[in-house]
């Protein structure tokens, strides 16, 4: 908001706003002045909300870090080697690869937890293949899906973390990778808010 907001008084600015919060959460500045009827002395500020933001965005967010031979392993590989790398950079899951490079699942560390740790079995003797949730259940999304819907998939389907597939593999995001944008997004828009209710727009 870099305009002047004419006609509403700064005490009804804030009680609107305060109302919100302990509503159902951020108040646009935008809709509060849509809300009084009233015009600023320049355009809004141009912003991004969730609804806006996409997996591609998220990924470019994670730098080189969104893509790399790390991200995968094989199908035949010892899980004891899936769990190093998974260590080794500080990582969730690793996309598991066929021979011949097509997508056979995708492995985490819960899954290493739960059907390894758990079930006392061989970390050295047993393959990636027998842990993995396969293919036909593995739940991907676009470069071009609203963050939004693929945080919708993940609450869902109770999974933390999800490949991004264009054809190929061209990433991974986390449910800490959306829950940082989201925190983005909101920290913003909030202080705009306040930055508005301090005065600084005026």
């Amino acid at each position: 908001m870099q305009g002047l907001y004419r006609g509403i008084p700064r005490n009804t600015i804030r009680a609107a706003i305060l109302q919100h919060f302990h509503g159902v959460g951020i108040m646009n500045m935008d809709k509060i002045s849509l809300r009084f009827g009233c015009v600023t002395s320049s355009p809004p500020m141009q912003q991004k909300g969730l609804e806006n933001v996409s997996v591609s965005e998220v990924l470019m967010t994670k730098g080189e870090e969104k893509l790399g031979s790390w991200l995968w392993c094989q199908a035949d590989d010892a899980v004891i080697n899936a769990v190093k790398n998974m260590a080794e950079n500080n990582i969730g899951s690793l996309v598991v690869l066929k021979p011949e490079g097509h997508i056979a699942g995708i492995v985490t560390e819960r899954d290493c937890l739960k059907k390894i740790v758990a079930q006392g079995r061989s970390p050295i003797n047993t393959r990636v293949e027998e842990i993995m949730t396969d293919k036909s259940n593995l739940i991907t999304v676009t470069s071009d899906m609203n963050i939004l819907q693929a945080m919708r998939l993940m609450s869902e389907n109770s999974i933390r973390h999800v490949p991004v597939i264009d054809g190929r593999i061209v990433g991974m995001i986390s449910i800490v990778d959306v829950v940082r944008a989201v925190m983005e997004q909101q920290t913003g828009e909030l202080k705009r808010l306040n930055d508005y209710i301090k005065g600084k727009y005026y």
